[in-house]
């Protein structure tokens, strides 16, 4: 399966939040996508840290930007999984 455009990233994204909107989401394809999304974000900032890192033949300020930046993926980790157990009555 090829990657999306950016284009048709943004297109079903905007169908996504609308459906939300509009309580039409039947099978949680829109919050799946939605949550994905944000999270890929933070997955890529992880992955081009990881690669200035090695390109760098590993250097302290490079480690440090890569630390701060799994850090950040860790907590926008649990703040979304805090979001669903609220959703679910578990928080």
């Amino acid at each position: 399966m090829s990657k999306p455009t950016e284009q048709e990233v943004a297109a079903a994204l905007e169908l996504a939040k609308r459906m939300r909107e509009q309580g039409k989401d039947p099978q949680f394809i829109a919050k799946s996508l939605l949550s994905h999304h944000y999270r890929l974000g933070y997955l890529e900032d992880v992955l081009q840290a990881v690669e200035r890192f090695l390109r760098s033949g590993m250097a302290e300020d490079e480690h440090q930007r890569l630390l701060k930046v799994v850090e950040r993926a860790r907590q926008a980790e649990e703040r979304t999984a805090k979001q669903n157990s609220n959703e679910l009555g578990l928080g």
